[in-house]
């Protein structure tokens, strides 16, 4: 669609993490980021206990504050129904958070402050905003600092909770690996499915309305749209969530009998209506199929640069920095000649989003305007200012290669391996940990 003042808006295909992904690492911030992310006086006056854990205590602004960065951060409508239904899920999943950071303290875990900052610089990096940008955004949505930073500090925490539990299960041994990848040659040609998972924990029957509200809820939002990956980013409880619910290729003996039944009918891209699995729900998404040891596809590598906007894009009057932006770009367009020169482009323009971002399979690549450019622009060919309303992108293809797909490498069954091991251990420890908790959830009124 063309616009006024030379401007083409056309939505970026996300090669990075995309949308306001909050679940990164983060611990405390100093002093004076405290102060920005104090509650207002006003709000305090209203703080009403909700919970108690072990003596640790939520409020309902603790609550209100979470709902609201949950539904910012996932792109869910922030009307007052969307956000009552969030609510008692959102308090089962602060109190987990309370245990889990109880342990983290027990165990003396500490992260360094510096790991704040560079948390906080990814973000801003990775949404294409400007360094600095994310505090003031979260106030204007009225969303306390100390929120994201309460949910970050827990997140990461207990991942070196969990490394601790493993300790020498850590380690996946080659012997390991090479008996799981004969057992995988022994299913050659059977089908396998890409997964997607939301999971909602139901620790007791007390919670289970609350828990199918809350997966109504969200099911419905998915299917109008919201990204899967930064729903489960936000709220699934299973160690995925770090991945964007990404469980990755998986037979279906590895499923619940209940997911794989389903998987094994689900079309691609289809949400699935909340599945009793152990322990709660699942909300599942097919992401591909294929049989195993057979996928040819075409394999891009590519480089980009991507110079962001410091306020959003009104295509009909586009700022003085934006047009600043977008005549750069015509001369990287115009200038560039090779996959190096991108590189070394986007590094002298500190890019707001990785110049080479990986493997990119083409058939997984949306939208499919975007799909058909990486197709069929020429090899080491700048592509024409690719403009959102984010910033302007530049890309440029060095490489098109058909692959064997359904091949998995000793690094990648290790890793999924590992994977399986720390959903394990999570699972199991929050249990010990909910078993001997004391837990007092306090309900308006008396009710």
């Amino acid at each position: 669609m063309q616009h006024d003042r030379g401007f083409r808006l056309r939505r970026l295909a996300p090669f990075a993490a995309g949308g306001l992904a909050l679940l990164v690492c983060v611990t405390a911030l100093p002093a004076t980021v405290d102060a920005a992310a104090a509650v207002p006086a006003p709000l305090a006056d209203m703080t009403r206990i909700v919970a108690v854990v072990n003596g640790d205590v939520i409020t309902n602004v603790d609550v209100s504050n979470r709902t609201r960065l949950f539904a910012l951060s996932t792109g869910l409508p922030m009307s007052p129904d969307i956000l009552d239904r969030l609510k008692p899920q959102i308090l089962r999943q602060l109190i987990d958070e309370r245990l889990r950071m109880q342990e983290v303290q027990r165990r003396k875990i500490v992260v360094p402050d510096k790991n704040i900052a560079e948390a906080i610089r990814q973000i801003e990096q990775r949404n294409g905003m400007a360094p600095g940008s994310l505090p003031p955004k979260l106030a204007s949505d009225g969303v306390s600092l100390r929120t994201l930073i309460d949910q970050i500090r827990t997140q990461l925490g207990w991942t070196q909770v969990l490394r601790q539990q493993l300790a020498d299960r850590s380690q996946v041994t080659n012997a390991e690996v090479a008996e799981q990848q004969r057992l995988l040659g022994q299913l050659n040609g059977k089908p396998e499915y890409r997964v997607g998972e939301i999971f909602i924990p139901v620790e007791d029957p007390s919670g289970q309305a609350d828990a199918e509200r809350f997966a109504e809820t969200v099911i419905s939002e998915l299917r109008k749209g919201a990204a899967f990956a930064l729903v489960a980013a936000e709220f699934s409880q299973t160690q995925t969530a770090l991945q964007g619910g990404e469980v990755g290729w998986v037979q279906p003996n590895q499923l619940d009998p209940g997911v794989a039944n389903l998987v094994e009918q689900m079309p691609i891209g289809a949400i699935s209506n909340p599945v009793p699995v152990p322990g709660g729900y699942s909300i599942v998404t097919v992401q591909a199929k294929r049989d195993i040891g057979h996928d040819m596809g075409t394999v891009l590598s590519m480089r980009q640069t991507f110079l962001p906007f410091s306020s959003p894009l009104n295509p009909q009057a586009p700022t003085n920095q934006q047009r600043q932006m977008l005549n750069k770009a015509r001369s990287i367009s115009a200038s560039v000649h090779s996959c190096q020169q991108m590189e070394d482009e986007a590094k002298a323009d500190h890019s707001a989003r990785p110049a080479d971002p990986g493997e990119v399979r083409l058939d997984s690549v949306n939208p499919p305007a975007f799909r058909q450019l990486l197709g069929t622009l020429p090899l080491e060919k700048a592509s024409e200012p690719l403009v959102a309303t984010d910033g302007i992108a530049v890309v440029m293809v060095c490489s098109r290669d058909q692959k064997n797909l359904a091949t998995v490498s000793d690094t990648e069954m290790r890793q999924d391996m590992l994977s399986q091991r720390v959903e394990l251990a999570s699972r199991q420890l929050m249990a010990e940990l909910r078993r001997k908790a004391t837990i007092e959830i306090r309900r308006p009124n008396g009710a």
